[in-house]
């Protein structure tokens, strides 16, 4: 019973965050870069005031599967790298996301490989 309510906590918080993009996508003009990049700004600020480790313990996945989970991988990194040095204050973070900025890269470059990339016809 214990792992089905961890599933629905995963699933209701990464459920309301991609809700909260959306309707800012169909709703607002901003554009989904931006919204990315305010996302992942609000993971960031979120963990540098301490909030945002509380809805990771909550919800696991479902708080750091989303592009917030990736700013607050970057902060959490940072702020862990303050503790022993300035030079891994500014390394932390990239320390940290390490290996899944490497798998966006491998991946990334396998699928270009293999699909022919096409402009998106309007």
């Amino acid at each position: 019973m214990d792992i089905l309510i961890m599933y629905i906590k995963v699933f209701v918080v990464g459920g309301a965050i991609c809700t909260i993009a959306q309707v800012l996508i169909n709703y607002t003009k901003i554009t989904a870069g931006k919204i990315l990049v305010y996302f992942l700004l609000a993971g960031v600020l979120l963990q540098a005031v301490g909030l945002y480790q509380y809805l990771v313990d909550f919800a696991g996945a479902g708080a750091t599967v989303p592009i917030c989970g990736f700013g607050y991988l970057l902060a959490d990194g940072a702020i862990k790298g303050a503790k022993i040095s300035l030079f891994k204050a500014i390394t932390g973070g990239i320390s940290a996301a390490a290996m899944g900025i490497t798998a966006a890269i491998i991946f990334g470059y396998i699928f270009a490989l293999i699909f022919k990339s096409k402009s998106k016809k309007n």
